[in-house]
């Protein structure tokens, strides 16, 4: 007598009803092929013969189960699935940009104070629209720079699951040692393409910061100080940069983002895989939305959070440069910033940062679900 598998989201029901939980991706595109029930979900029967074991999922329990091969398009398609909602990442970025200004200002700037006091400073000198300032670049790289990420993340772990695993008797699909390494990859990955966009991010928020000669103790580049931005826009900038810098200006701070995002990323794609597990009822097929929302709503919190303290180094070094030249690399910096200013200025932003990577990973991860949702066309069915 054949046995059915039924491909429900990210959980494989066998006949007698007991739930099995896979790789999302995994599931879906190894049930590509699968014979689809008229108006009901996937369903392939299984075969007396033995699969290979690329068709085989990694379960926790140790009862056969059997999938359908995807074909390449079918997984070139699930793998690079988040760019099709490049709206998520413009969404995330018009919503923390305002917020990312305060805190570039509370880490690199002076006389600011607090976060209201930042705030209320840089509305009154420069209005409403120095919030805004830099957005420019990011917005127009989110999509790709976001899509790569997510990718690597996603296909780094698929492959570390189907090298540890290629057997249905394996362990679990969440391994914390694939989490951990597929983050760090990302973190890697994400340095190489988000430094210059960060650079020139950091460079056209702070030209308009006040900068006070007595606490520097260097000679400014230009001879009237803070009279005209030094950049007319995100063109100018790198133009700027690369002729007085060179291509390698472009990765300034490049050393202290990467310290800041590969355990920042560990800490962002971790957490929300185990806190979307721990918020979804075993009785759902998947995360819903308002699950999605909070679980990567706390990611954010805690990966930013925890970030802060690089992230001043690397906002200080980005900075530096405007108009002046003062550190001479990541130590220097760090010792610099603690002799004149001790323990705390490495916090600075912190609460900005927490409040701030909420929303914006709320949004991302939300829309890289609903993107993956509406690409897998899942069906929705009852328990058997």
């Amino acid at each position: 007598m054949k046995k059915l598998t039924v491909i429900l989201g990210g959980r494989l029901r066998t006949e007698g009803g007991r739930e099995k939980k896979g790789n999302v991706l995994q599931a879906w595109a190894q049930a590509c092929h699968s014979k689809v029930c008229s108006g009901g979900p996937w369903v392939r029967p299984e075969d007396e013969d033995e699969p290979s074991s690329e068709g085989l999922s990694c379960g926790r329990s140790t009862n056969h189960i059997s999938l359908a091969q995807p074909n390449q398009k079918e997984e070139r398609l699930l793998r690079w699935a988040p760019s099709c909602q490049p709206l998520r990442g413009a969404a995330s970025v018009i919503v923390g940009h305002p917020l990312d200004t305060v805190k570039a200002r509370l880490q690199a700037g002076t006389g600011y104070g607090n976060t209201l006091s930042c705030i209320r400073t840089v509305y009154r000198r420069e209005s409403v629209f120095a919030f805004f300032k830099g957005m420019s670049f990011p917005l127009a790289s989110i999509a790709v720079y976001n899509s790569v990420v997510f990718g690597v993340f996603s296909n780094t772990q698929r492959f570390l699951s189907r090298h540890r695993c290629p057997e249905a008797e394996a362990g679990p699909p969440h391994m914390l040692s694939d989490l951990l390494l597929a983050s760090m990859v990302a973190g890697v990955v994400s340095v190489g393409l988000g430094a210059p966009v960060d650079l020139i991010k950091i460079r056209l928020q702070m030209q308009t910061q006040p900068l006070q000669e007595a606490n520097l103790g260097l000679k400014p580049r230009a001879a009237a100080l803070g009279e005209q931005p030094a950049y007319q826009g995100p063109v100018h900038c790198i133009a700027t940069i690369v002729r007085t810098e060179g291509l390698a200006g472009l990765y300034r701070g490049a050393s202290a983002m990467l310290l800041r995002d590969v355990p920042g990323y560990c800490l962002y794609f971790i957490p929300y895989v185990f806190l979307s597990d721990w918020i979804t009822p075993e009785a759902h097929a998947g995360p819903s939305p308002c699950a999605v929302w909070l679980a990567g709503g706390m990611a954010g919190a805690i990966s930013w959070g925890t970030a802060t303290p690089m992230d001043v180094v690397k906002s200080r070094m980005q900075a530096d440069g405007v108009y002046v030249n003062k550190y001479k690399g990541v130590l220097d910096c760090i010792s610099q910033s603690y002799q004149k200013e001790g323990l705390k200025v490495f916090f600075r932003g912190i609460t900005v940062n927490a409040v701030r990577g909420f929303p914006m990973s709320a949004a991302m991860f939300l829309g890289y679900e609903l993107s993956l949702q509406a690409i897998r066309g899942d069906h929705v069915v009852t328990s058997p």
